[in-house]
Parts: structure tokens; C-alpha cells; sequence
């Protein structure tokens, strides 16, 4: 049997990540695995009390919030497992989700990564991801394919390629990271995970998904739905991805694109809805990327105010 590592990162959430446990504890039946669940310098540090109510699991405490990509990056280093299985820690397994997307990677090694359908957890028949449309270098923009969907069975039996996997749920052949590398920590939030997809498919492997197997998703547990944190790293982030992964000409014609059509329509989209506290991250967020590398670890955002 193949040992499949499941890693989640918790960060002042340690209810939610408690529910996920559970659901593992209760829905999962394969065997082998290896849980790892990183705090990501919460306030109050839950690691004494989780060690002894879960004694089996792999707990790591960082006193540094690492973001999305550092706290997976630093359970991806402790795991042992021939495949990693990255989960939100606002996620809730189903029956049968390991095993399903096992079988998947295993009969097909040129697989280096795979994820689940996913469906709200508020509205269990709604979709949030069944696969992902190729990326638009000229806006860095894609699609969610399913994307809150009613779920009348479109979407069933399906298993093969997509543009990316998704960072709430995604299974990672270990041998894949190990040429690849691990995620970028430039990013902290969003995008890293579609980034990390570009590196493993350059590198030869295909990114594929299975909507026979199912997670649920609570959205937007961490970061809300609107704060000055997501509008800050959503455009910072946007133009690092294309940074990173486009030609000098997509690159170019993506600036033009931003600067004169997506700023204007995002400073209105701000005074209408009375958020012009996002005015200044948007502009902190493009001057970020002037002035810094693409592979910068300078967020250019005070982490230690996040709560």
C-alpha cells in the first residue's frame, strides 16, 4: 500500500481544523496514511491540547505566520508518504476520497497531481470546482469549471486532464515536488497553487481531476469574503503569477491590460461599494511588483497584524 500524506494548515481556526480531524477520523478508510497539521503561529497555540487528543497525528508549530505556501511547505518537508494530499483545514473528507484518487495516480504515472471535485459545504449540491480552464496570459484570468453549479449530475465520471488542480484539495506525487520543488513562498496567499501547477506540468507531468471523489469546501473561512488582505494579495499576486510564468510579450500586453482597464474598473468597483480602504493596497500591490523580485520573500504586508 502506497503511504499517502495528508497535510492542513491551521491558523486561528481551531474549531475548523478539529471538524476536519474528525471527518478524517470518520469517513476516511485507508490505512496508511500520515496526518500533518501545521499551526501557522496562531494566537492561542493549540498543539498541547491536539497532542493529546490526537496522539497519532504529526503536529508542527511555527511562531512565524508562513502563509498558505509556507505552512504546506513546511508539512511537505516532515511528510514520508509516496503521495502528499494538501486540504484546507475548511474542508470535510467524504468516503472513499483517498482511495479514489489513489487508484487515479497509480494506474497513471504521468499524473503529477490530481484533486476531487469539490462542493460548498453550506449547499452540498452546489459546486465550486470540477476543473479548471487554461489560463489567460493576456489577463491572467481562467475559469472555474462547475463554479457554483447545481449539481444535476453534469459533471459525473469525470477523470482526466485540466489546466489545475485546486489548492483546497489537491494530491501530489512526491516524486513530482522533489523535481519541481515545493510551492513558492512569494506568494503567501492565492495563486501559489496554480504557479506550483505550471512548474510540475513544465517539468513532465500532467495536472488531472476526479469527480468521482468529493470533498466539502467552507469557503473563505481564513480571510472572509472582502478584507484589505485578500484585495491586497489577489492583485499582487495576479501580476507576480504572470511575472513567472508568461512570455515578455504576454507579459507586456497583460501590463497594458491592467493598468488601463483593470485599476480604473477596480477604484469605481471600490467607491461604489464604499470600500476605499482597498484603494491604497491595490497601488501598494502593483508597486510591490516594480520594485521587487519575482521571487521575493518581502511581502510588503505587515503579517504580524493578521488575526
Amino acid at each position: 500500500m502506497k503511504k499517502v500524506s495528508i497535510v492542513t494548515v491551521n491558523f486561528n481556526q481551531s474549531a475548523v481544523t478539529e471538524d476536519l480531524l474528525e471527518s478524517i477520523e470518520k469517513l476516511n478508510s485507508y490505512k496508511n496514511i500520515q496526518i500533518i497539521v501545521v499551526d501557522n503561529a496562531s494566537i492561542a497555540n493549540p498543539l498541547p491540547e491536539w497532542s493529546l487528543k490526537y496522539p497519532h497525528i504529526v503536529f508542527i508549530r511555527s511562531e512565524v505566520n508562513l502563509g498558505f505556501a509556507g505552512g504546506n511547505n513546511l508539512g511537505i518537508k516532515e511528510a514520508t508518504g509516496d503521495y502528499l494530499f494538501l486540504v484546507n483545514n475548511d474542508t470535510e473528507f467524504t468516503s472513499g476520497l483517498v482511495e479514489k484518487l489513489l487508484q487515479v495516480m497509480d494506474a497513471n504515472p504521468e499524473v503529477g497531481m490530481i484533486s476531487p471535485m469539490i462542493k460548498y459545504y453550506s449547499n452540498k449540491q452546489l459546486i465550486q470546482y470540477a476543473g479548471y480552464t487554461p489560463m489567460n496570459y493576456y489577463t491572467c484570468r481562467n475559469s472555474c469549471i462547475g463554479l457554483k453549479q447545481k449539481d444535476m449530475g453534469q459533471y459525473d465520471h469525470i477523470t482526466g486532464p485540466t489546466a489545475y488542480c485546486h489548492g483546497a484539495a489537491m494530491m501530489i506525487r512526491k516524486e513530482a515536488t522533489d523535481k519541481a520543488g515545493l510551492m513558492s513562498e512569494s506568494f503567501f496567499l492565492y495563486y501559489e497553487e496554480v504557479d506550483w501547477c505550471e512548474h510540475i506540468i513544465k517539468v513532465g507531468y500532467k495536472a488531472w481531476v476526479c469527480t468521482d471523489a468529493l470533498i466539502y469546501h467552507k469557503e473563505s473561512v481564513s480571510v472572509g469574503k472582502k478584507s484589505k488582505l485578500k484585495e491586497y494579495f489577489m492583485n499582487r499576486n495576479r501580476i507576480l503569477f504572470i511575472r513567472r510564468n508568461a512570455s515578455l510579450s504576454k507579459m507586456l500586453i497583460f501590463y497594458i491590460y491592467f493598468l488601463l482597464l483593470v485599476v480604473p474598473r477596480n477604484l469605481i468597483a471600490y467607491l461604489k461599494s464604499g470600500n476605499r480602504n482597498f484603494i491604497p493596497m491595490l497601488f501598494k500591490a502593483i508597486w510591490w511588483n516594480f520594485t521587487h523580485s519575482k521571487n521575493s520573500n518581502n511581502l510588503g504586508y505587515p503579517i504580524n497584524t493578521i488575526k
